[in-house]
């Protein structure tokens, strides 16, 4: 016997975040994709029906049904708490992206993502840090001196930010490689965080 999809509902700004992603032209196709899932599952399309107008298998179509469902009471949180939209849709692409573990729950609540993400948005040497650029490390060292966490690891926190780099970016920095310019040595292989909030590189 068939398995019923389970029944996804969308609060107002979640379905604003799923409208933008699934309508963007700079968004990776796989997260255009299953935005759209996400937003016909909570119009009451079946999953069968999608799988039709999206010209994939059902399964995969479930599997994302699945995959927002497991993840409402995290979005809740966020809304709760609230966070701001850019957090937000942080965390919408987390939910709808590819490193995201269905059924285990979150390492970080959106409060600390939201505080490191504010953090990236500093100028370091105005902390009085001797770097122009912020890297992964840097962050991890100035989030735990600030006790936002205990630990997190590089990789993690990247992702906070080089999740996709060719989509549109929905964090307040992006992040780029660079080998030349201001700031320390770094290992190799790193990456360096130029400044964009809010399409300023001096304000937030």
């Amino acid at each position: 016997m068939p398995r019923h999809a389970p029944e996804v509902s969308l609060l107002p700004r979640q379905r604003s975040i799923l409208e933008r992603l699934s309508r963007s032209s700079t968004t990776a196709h796989r997260l255009v994709e299953r935005s759209r899932i996400i937003l016909m599952s909570a119009d009451g399309m079946l999953s069968i029906d999608q799988a039709q107008v999206l010209d994939i298998d059902a399964q995969r179509v479930t599997r994302w049904r699945h995959r927002w469902v497991g993840a409402m009471d995290r979005l809740m949180s966020a809304e709760l708490e609230p966070v701001s939209d850019s957090d937000l849709e942080a965390l919408v692409v987390d939910v709808l992206g590819d490193n995201y573990r269905s059924g285990t729950p979150a390492k970080f609540t959106p409060e600390q993502v939201a505080q490191i993400i504010a953090l990236a948005c500093e100028q370091p040497r105005e902390i009085g840090l001797p770097i122009t650029h912020w890297t992964p490390r840097d962050l991890i060292e100035e989030a735990k001196k600030r006790q936002i966490v205990d630990d997190i690891s590089p990789r993690h926190i990247a992702r906070f930010f080089f999740e996709d780099r060719n989509s549109s970016t929905p964090l307040a920095v992006l992040a780029q490689p660079e080998n030349h310019g201001p700031g320390r040595a770094r290992e190799p292989g790193s990456r360096r965080m130029r400044h964009l909030c809010d399409g300023d590189a001096t304000q937030r």
